[in-house]
């Protein structure tokens, strides 16, 4: 089944390679969505795929930042149908609000 996470990660996740980590291990697993900074410091990315191939990206995700990410914040939201790319987004020209 496919599901979509928004997850805000809190820590030194900004100027650090974080996003294009993350668009280079999403384009490895097909998983769809987007991720961006946030003008607070944290980055806030989501993530869309079927719930097994999702949990195997965030793994590998934490496995490649580790040291980096202070906390994370989940939230189940709804799925974007037809969605077929990974996009490191721009803070000014955000997709969606949290």
């Amino acid at each position: 089944m496919v599901t979509r996470q928004r997850i805000i990660f809190q820590g030194r996740v900004q100027g650090v390679g974080f996003r294009a980590r993350t668009s280079m291990i999403a384009s490895y697993y097909a998983i769809t969505g987007w991720v961006r900074n946030e003008p607070d410091g944290t980055v806030m990315l989501e993530a869309q795929g079927d719930e097994q191939t999702l949990d195997k990206f965030l793994d590998e995700l934490r496995r490649k930042t580790s040291g980096l990410v202070e906390r994370e914040i989940h939230a189940h939201v709804r799925t974007v149908k037809d969605e077929s790319t990974f996009e490191i987004v721009s803070t000014l020209h955000s997709k969606t609000q949290w």
